[in-house]
């Protein structure tokens, strides 16, 4: 499929440039209106994962990914939630291990990787509900699962699952990776890796023996903390080992719905291998759209509620 030509022009004067674009919406946008109800459901090695619902009673349903430390309740979730019941489609919106207010009991956190978790919603909602069409969202690093997903299951996916969008995705997750070592990108790190580390301490409380407190309060970097610690529990050799295993486009190739894939050209967080341009010319059913600005999980529109990137998955998702 031809690499699409972006209708984003740009955002507010204010944000002049891609980290504005990231951090002010990050911090500062709110979305009001949106009431969840919770569903907790087991997974397959005795875990459970939250799931937050936002039902119109709707015959369709989009499926949104959260971001990394993130959960349903940021911007770009509830903004996609209110947008699409709107439009009369429900909205689940799942929470990662560890994450939406609620430490998981299993060692194990989340990662870019953790499709399995999507995969156990997925079963959910398909065993329990019946909804004539299914659309799957995702995140920055859920749109990382939501692509390794759609990957793995190729033509063996649920026959209700029909289109699937992701913006701001790492596809490369080493490379994105890398960005965090830029000196540009030290508000990033340090925030990321803040929460994480904190998360990590939470694990301690639970399993003392797995967490070493000192080298946790000894690590400044994502290498050493990937290392050291996700790699670690989830089974990797080291950072890197990880980031080659996880990474979604290992999977991409074999994607059989039509995918949209938003990556904006100044987002600071995602580095060259991200904008996967040689697949997108190649395989009909990859959407790639570079638009110039956005920033990471921004695309504000001047004076409207919604971002861009959320009302072009409204259009993608719903056009015939």
């Amino acid at each position: 499929m031809p690499i699409l030509l972006s209708t984003y022009q740009k955002p507010p004067a204010y944000l002049f440039n891609g980290h504005l674009e990231t951090i002010v919406p990050s911090l500062f946008r709110k979305i009001e209106g949106v009431e969840y109800f919770r569903e907790k459901i087991t997974t397959p090695d005795g875990d459970f994962l939250n799931l937050d619902w936002s039902k119109i009673g709707g015959e369709k349903l989009l499926v949104i990914s959260h971001g990394l430390e993130g959960d349903s309740r940021r911007h770009y979730a509830m903004g996609l939630a209110k947008l699409f019941n709107q439009n009369g489609i429900d909205v689940l919106a799942w929470n990662n291990r560890s994450c939406g207010g609620e430490m998981n009991m299993k060692p194990i956190l989340y990662h870019h990787g953790s499709s399995y978790d999507l995969e156990t919603v997925i079963q959910h909602v398909v065993n329990q509900f019946h909804y004539k069409e299914i659309f799957l969202a995702g995140i920055s690093m859920g749109g990382a699962q939501t692509l390794k997903y759609l990957g793995e299951k190729g033509s063996n996916l649920a026959g209700q699952i029909t289109k699937a969008a992701v913006y701001s995705t790492p596809c490369n997750l080493a490379s994105s990776a890398a960005t965090l070592k830029s000196p540009s990108n030290l508000f990033y790190k340090n925030r990321f890796l803040g929460k994480l580390k904190k998360k990590m301490g939470a694990k301690a409380v639970q399993f003392p023996d797995m967490v070493d407190l000192d080298l946790l309060r000894k690590v400044k970097d994502f290498d050493a903390f990937d290392t050291k610690f996700t790699a670690r529990i989830h089974g990797f050799k080291d950072a890197a080992d990880f980031y080659k295993s996880v990474s979604a486009d290992n999977w991409m190739q074999d994607i059989a719905i039509p995918t949209l894939i938003i990556n904006a050209l100044n987002d600071p967080l995602l580095g060259p291998e991200c904008y996967p341009t040689k697949l997108a010319e190649s395989k009909s059913e990859i959407f790639l759209e570079m638009p110039k600005r956005g920033g990471h999980t921004g695309f504000v529109v001047k004076n409207l509620e919604f971002t861009w990137a959320e009302f072009r998955f409204l259009n993608f998702l719903t056009e015939q």
